[in-house]
């Protein structure tokens, strides 16, 4: 059983997107989906440098953009479950079938805009901590003022909060974590910082359509599948402000029997988790064009 999964804000790199457009289609593609959204998607993808594509209103549509573009390069696939990372969970709405192309392009537009303007408030971050006991770390950041904004699994916790409560973490790090590192993001994503975006967002998805999921859709809130498409889209608009639980959404592809994973472009941060957390099954991540032969493998393999 194959699950598809979507990376989240913080996987992209300058130029991620130059190799996909150049496959047959894939560059109109990207055209029209920028005319929709106001946003230049090739400029970003193939000429822009870190520090513009860190930007939160830019990174996120861009991120959407290539999941899709990539998945679609795969041709027919049948993912036995779809789940997404962060942002990467309207890339999975649309694996679905619960919004097309263009209607998750435009609520991640709007949903990165929303987050952009939030993150501008307070000056605020996230840092992933490696290693230690998850309880314990979890405890430490409530201490400290910060939230577990991200349950990686695989001992990996993400902390978000204000840039001086994440100086007080480089201080005081919890017992047994190993390493902190801070996250190429714009802000404290996934807490109560993000709060003025989840209205925006409730209005966005108002305008939407939602279908039902074509597949089993894995949640970032609890690791569930949600089975209507109302459930899905009131999650995506909630979970801006709400702590994801991957680390759930891992336990749940075990119960699912899966055995094996894809990551979209641009793909490896699910993957490494994958490996540390799901032994035994199949990882590949999709970097560019040249991993599709292998990746359509995995797929005549392990689909359902």
């Amino acid at each position: 059983m194959l699950v598809l999964v979507a990376p989240g804000q913080g996987a992209q790199t300058p130029g991620f997107l130059t190799p996909w457009l150049e496959l047959p289609g894939a560059a109109d593609r990207v055209a029209a989906w920028s005319d929709a959204i106001g946003l230049d998607l090739a400029h970003y993808g193939t000429q822009a440098d870190a520090d513009a594509i860190r930007d939160t209103a830019v990174a996120q549509p861009l991120l959407v953009a290539a999941g899709i573009l990539s998945a679609a390069a795969l041709g027919e696939v049948a993912p036995g479950a779809v789940a997404g990372h962060s942002v990467g969970e309207i890339t999975a709405a649309a694996f679905a079938g619960v919004l097309d192309d263009t209607a998750a392009l435009t609520l991640v537009r709007k949903r990165g805009l929303a987050m952009a303007e939030a993150a501008a408030i307070t000056e605020t971050g996230m840092s992933a901590l490696l290693g230690g006991d998850p309880e314990a770390s979890v405890a430490h950041l409530e201490k400290l003022g910060l939230t577990p904004a991200n349950v990686n699994g695989a001992g990996q916790i993400v902390a978000a909060g204000t840039l001086e409560q994440l100086a007080a973490l480089n201080e005081d790090k919890p017992e047994g974590v190993r390493k902190i590192v801070p996250l190429k993001v714009a802000g404290a994503f996934h807490t109560h910082h993000m709060a003025p975006a989840v209205e925006t967002l409730a209005t966005a998805a108002k305008e939407l359509t939602p279908a039902d999921p074509a597949v089993p859709y894995v949640s970032n809130k609890d690791g569930r599948t949600v089975a209507t498409g109302a459930e899905v889209l009131e999650r995506l608009v909630g979970q801006v402000a709400n702590p994801v639980r991957w680390d759930l959404c891992m336990e749940t592809f075990k119960e699912l029997g899966v055995t094996a994973l894809i990551e979209v472009c641009p793909g490896g941060t699910l993957t490494g988790l994958a490996k540390r957390a799901l032994p035994g099954v199949k990882t590949l991540a999709l970097k560019t064009p040249d991993d599709l032969d292998a990746a359509r493998e995995v797929i005549a393999e392990h689909s359902a």
